[in-house]
């Protein structure tokens, strides 16, 4: 299925699902758009996410930009600081931002989740110039808003933050960090008395939940081809640590070992027999390509699209028990849903390969535990335009 991107100055919103016969809203929260009302370079826009979405445009058109702003977004939902999430907030800020008399330049972005609380958006104002601030939050459902903030005194380091109550008094009102998402610190400032503060705890739960758990991934072949420290279980984004992660996997869950076995043998040069590793005498650990016969390859000699779509494999075929993702455990499982975030999903990949990790991560997504996000060219765009359970969003114009 091939879907473009909404139009500027257009919103796509999930539309409520009240009518009799209409499908259950999700279990898990899942974001299901992204908004880029003024970020680097773009502008009023938004794209509609699916469990598999596929990002595609010329160069210079924004698509890692994109995922960046997701990331930032899954970051902030997580707690971390703002100035963590943004090192270098002024390449943010798209060129045509016009500085107001006091010289403060920023930027905004947003996202819809979708859960059962029903579409919630969560929209933010991030002053990059002259100091890193948020100075506006809105979180909104059912066309209410339930949580809004906003700077009041520029002296101080605080914004005056407003939510929805409804009891005897409509709004409370309280100052709350400029530096942290507002939303993802309700959990811990909403007592949860009223009918309207467990609406407000419900919506900002839910985006905090549908944010949390993404893993940003792109393999580094340079790095992967060495041995490597075993214990290191846990993959990183350059999946530089591949082989010490085959070390752990491959003993862990024999029917997903075989899957990848199979993944690889589709789409690298040569008969694929196994993915096995050797400890080395000092300390490392190797991964190896079984050819059959006995006769093995240390992973190494692969070549770097090999590598690239090996590592690809085994990041759709795991989970947050081993990517390096944040994974809080008040959350309960049934109510997560990992989002990777693949740039260069199809870089230095042939069509075969292409493919079959597409229908790879068609078949993965399509099941709800797992959702993907990545930036893939004009080759890649065509072969996901024909995968089932693929969205393409076209960036270009």
């Amino acid at each position: 299925m091939t879907t473009t991107a909404s139009p500027p100055g257009t919103t796509r919103v999930c539309p409520p699902r009240t009518a009799p016969g209409a499908p259950a809203r999700p279990v898990r929260p899942v974001v299901t758009e992204l908004r880029l009302a003024a970020f680097a370079s773009h502008w009023r826009r938004a794209l509609p996410l699916g469990p598999l979405t596929l990002l595609t445009g010329p160069s210079g058109s924004g698509a890692s930009t994109a995922l960046g702003a997701y990331e930032a977004l899954a970051r902030l939902g997580a707690g971390d600081a703002l100035e963590e999430v943004f090192p270098d907030p002024v390449s943010c800020v798209p060129e045509r931002a016009v500085a107001d008399a006091e010289g403060r330049r920023g930027f905004r972005i947003g996202c819809t989740v979708d859960g059962p609380a029903g579409p919630v958006r969560l929209d933010v104002a991030v002053q990059a110039e002259p100091s890193l601030r948020i100075v506006g939050e809105r979180l909104t459902a059912g066309g209410q808003a339930l949580l809004t903030t906003a700077l009041r005194d520029p002296g101080r380091p605080t914004v005056q933050a407003a939510w929805h109550t409804a009891g005897q008094v409509p709004v409370t009102r309280a100052p709350l960090p400029d530096g942290r998402l507002a939303t993802a610190l309700l959990p811990l400032r909403v007592a949860g008395v009223t009918e309207g503060q467990l609406r407000v705890l419900a919506a900002a739960e839910q985006v905090v939940v549908g944010l949390h758990s993404a893993f940003p991934c792109d393999p580094l072949p340079r790095g992967m081809r060495g041995p490597v420290r075993a214990g290191e279980g846990r993959l990183r984004p350059g999946c530089d640590n591949l082989a010490a992660v085959l070390a752990r996997t491959r003993t862990q869950c024999a029917q997903r070992h075989a899957r990848l076995v199979a993944t690889a043998a589709a789409g690298c040069a040569g008969p694929v027999t196994a993915l096995t590793t050797r400890d080395l005498l000092d300390g490392t650990v190797e991964a190896l390509v079984g050819r059959g016969a006995g006769r093995s390859t240390p992973i190494g000699r692969l070549g770097d699209g090999e590598l690239r779509y090996l590592a690809l494999a085994l990041v759709l075929l795991t989970g947050p028990h081993v990517l390096e993702v944040n994974t809080p455990d008040e959350i309960p499982w049934a109510m997560r849903a990992l989002t990777v975030l693949a740039d260069g999903f199809d870089r230095g990949l042939d069509g075969r390969q292409s493919g079959e990790l597409l229908r790879l991560a068609a078949g993965i997504c399509s099941d709800g535990h797992l959702r993907m996000i990545g930036t893939v060219g004009e080759a890649g765009a065509a072969l996901a335009g024909r995968t089932e359970g693929a969205t393409v969003v076209d960036l270009s114009g």
